[in-house]
């Protein structure tokens, strides 16, 4: 689906961190004042790339309403540094407007970092009609999306019960089958968040076996650490004895 320079842009440790990790938020206690939102937006449609990237990474310390038509445009911007800030800026201005325009760009742009964003975006928008897209990333792109695919897909846990269930096969494939630990972990961690809102029925179970799976069997300390998490946080009674059991025999 990308070429190989695309699949080789997010391949480092760094790369698979969060998509904020490293945006400074202002907050009310910081000394430094926020920026002036009217100013910001007239920036959003400032002729130099530099200011528009800027202006948009504001948004991500400002909620303001009334930037969402200029970062969905500045989604298509040329400057792949605009459009990766302004993807930031939606996911702190979650708007239903702009899930289309997210979608369409995730499934068009040939840089890693931005779609990167575009999926945490689509994530916090918290939309039904995110979960066929986040899906297919989780399945087919580079691992920093996947990873951040699988943390989007458990929003899901807040949009509806059908949205969840829709969520779990791609999140259990991933967990038993990406060869990226960090996107297991995240799998594991979002199948823990969206079995708390499931009932006791076949996908539950299903969700289950595949943590206790994974903390029984997969390669990765860290991967086991999360799924052995998720199940402590569910409070699963299979789980549960399961965990005991293997401790008992000291199997860490």
């Amino acid at each position: 689906m990308y070429d190989e320079d695309d699949i080789n842009l997010l391949e480092t440790e760094a790369d698979l961190e969060s998509p904020l990790d490293h945006i400074e938020p202002i907050t009310a206690e910081s000394e430094v004042a926020k920026p002036d939102p009217d100013l910001m937006l007239e920036l959003l449609e400032d002729p130099q790339s530099q200011q528009r990237m800027l202006a948009a990474r504001a948004f991500c310390d400002i909620q303001d309403q009334r930037a969402i038509p200029h970062l969905i445009r500045l989604l298509t911007d040329n400057c792949p540094l605009v459009r990766l800030s302004a993807a930031y800026a939606i996911g702190r201005n979650p708007s239903q407007d702009a899930v289309e325009p997210l979608i369409h760009q995730l499934n068009l742009d040939f840089n890693g970092y931005v779609r990167k964003g575009v999926v945490w975006a689509l994530g916090n928008c918290r939309d039904r009609r995110s979960l066929i897209p986040l899906a297919d990333a989780l399945k087919t792109d580079i691992p920093a999306v996947r990873l951040w695919s699988a943390s989007a897909l458990a929003q899901m846990a807040g949009v509806g019960y059908e949205l969840v269930v829709g969520a779990m096969p791609p999140l259990i494939e991933a967990l038993v089958q990406d060869p990226i630990a960090a996107v297991r972990s995240n799998s594991a961690w979002a199948i823990g968040q969206l079995c708390k809102e499931l009932p006791s029925n076949v996908v539950y179970a299903t969700a289950i076996d595949a943590l206790i799976q994974a903390f029984a069997e997969d390669k990765d300390l860290g991967v086991r650490e999360d799924a052995k998490a998720s199940l402590l946080g569910v409070g699963d009674p299979r789980g549960l004895q399961l965990i005991e059991t293997l401790e008992q025999e000291g199997w860490f």
